[in-house]
């Protein structure tokens, strides 16, 4: 932390405009022991607060960042809406991966990123695949501490984001929906605020890799 002191703690957050990025935000913003939280993105964000600072990067090319603490990674897309496996890749694993480095640079310690339920470097599916690798390489960076979101389908609106919808993601919301009591807790939907507050609670304190499954978070912990 920033000469050891817990309450003026100095944030990065990548992907502020997605579902689980906005509540992140609020909750940082939100949060009396943040001094200052510096989103970057491709796309300005629309929110205006005197503890927020926004730049404007290409992921490919991050400048210098002040120190930080903390980051936050809620990056992602869909191999649908990026096109191709290597569009998703560039997003999903190397946008990500050179925010934490960049962030590692900056002197942050602690490290939160949004992963996926079957996350799996070895796995035969190429989603799950990708997001497996992600965190093999951020476990290698050497943070203190790593928080890793594993969350099922994710619950918000996506088209108030001015995102496309996900036809599997609205699909599942809706099974997940009718079948609630049947389904077990990792495989539910989870709202994004749930993900997002678990992260909150959890990076800044952690020490070693802690996994959360999206069962863990849907009860709060």
């Amino acid at each position: 932390m920033n000469g050891g002191d817990k309450n003026n703690r100095r944030v990065l957050l990548a992907g502020a405009t997605g579902l689980v990025g906005r509540e992140l935000l609020h909750g940082l913003l939100a949060d009396g022991t943040v001094a200052g939280v510096q989103a970057i993105g491709r796309r300005p964000l629309p929110q205006r607060h005197a503890k927020l600072s926004f730049r404007q990067v290409d992921f490919g090319a991050i400048p210098a960042l002040p120190p930080l603490d903390e980051v936050y990674i809620a990056l992602g897309t869909t191999i649908k809406t990026a096109g191709s496996q290597e569009a998703f890749r560039a997003v999903d694993f190397d946008a990500s991966l050179a925010v934490a480095r960049a962030a590692r640079a900056a002197g942050a310690r602690h490290a939160g990123v949004v992963s996926a339920m079957g996350a799996d470097a070895r796995s035969a599916l190429f989603y799950n695949r990708v997001k497996g690798e992600l965190e093999e390489a951020l476990a290698g960076l050497g943070f203190d501490g790593l928080v890793i979101a594993r969350p099922s389908f994710l619950a918000g609106n996506r088209e108030q984001l001015g995102q496309p919808e996900r036809g599997g993601e609205k699909l599942a919301l809706r099974v997940s929906h009718w079948l609630r009591p049947l389904i077990p807790a990792n495989y539910r939907s989870i709202e994004a605020a749930k993900v997002a507050r678990s992260l909150l609670r959890h990076v800044p304190n952690t020490r070693g890799r802690l996994v959360l499954m999206s069962g863990t978070m849907q009860r709060g912990a």
